[in-house]
């Protein structure tokens, strides 16, 4: 799962209180409603065509474990948890920054299927989210069923229109075509080449930088609103 590469200084977390009530909410039109949640208090979930994006929990550990945890998926990522117990604590330790209100994370759930197969991080590069980074990762058995890129705009809605963020930064090392190909179909924009930013396996890789911007999103959505119509 991409992070950011450089570190950020430690955020003071609170102690984890018990998980709200979900909220269950159409993908369309989700703005205005989505917009009435407080999402440091509990993520929406959201229903779309072919799964469902919610946020995730403790129970998920062993799904994300087996799916993500494969050479196929992580080769271009930072290494994930290696153990359930790991998972779990990682799953702690996401929902505690999102109650800080720096970070949430979502995973996706197929229809038919009660167990996550990937999921979508945002975090905030600076106070507020009004620049923030995302990754994603979902398990190769799943990859070409459309469901990263049904996700990746509603995450993509979420992010500018209910946490306020300006800029979205991604980065994707040079050598991950599927990755680089899927955030170029978004309308992400390259900006440049970070060299050597990335370690894996004791080898460095370039990493190409991506951004949208919450304008650029816009205008986007606002096209393809209109050759629908």
């Amino acid at each position: 799962m991409p992070r950011p590469s450089s570190k950020r200084p430690p955020v003071r977390k609170p102690a984890l209180q018990p998980e709200p009530e979900r909220h269950a909410l159409a993908s369309s039109p989700v703005a205005a409603a989505v917009a009435q949640l407080d999402w440091q208090q509990g993520l929406p979930t959201f229903r779309l065509a072919t799964c469902t994006l919610r946020e995730v929990e403790m129970t998920d550990a062993a799904s994300l474990m087996a799916h993500l945890s494969n050479e196929e998926v992580s080769r271009f990522i930072l290494p994930p948890p290696r153990s359930v117990q790991s998972f779990e604590n990682y799953i702690l330790k996401a929902l505690r920054d999102r109650q800080a209100g720096h970070y949430a994370c979502f995973v996706v759930v197929p229809d038919g299927m009660d167990d996550p197969v990937g999921v979508f991080q945002l975090r905030q590069l600076e106070a507020g989210f009004a620049t923030a980074e995302w990754g994603f990762a979902i398990g190769s058995a799943f990859w070409g069923a459309g469901l990263f890129m049904q996700c990746a705009k509603q995450v993509l809605e979420f992010a500018f229109e209910t946490m306020g963020v300006q800029r979205l930064e991604a980065r994707a090392a040079v050598m991950n075509g599927r990755g680089n190909g899927a955030l170029r179909k978004l309308g992400a924009v390259q900006e440049g080449v970070l060299r050597r930013s990335f370690k894996r396996h004791g080898q460095f890789f370039d990493q190409v930088l991506w951004s949208v911007l919450a304008e650029d999103w816009r205008l986007q959505r606002s096209a393809r609103r209109g050759r629908v119509h």
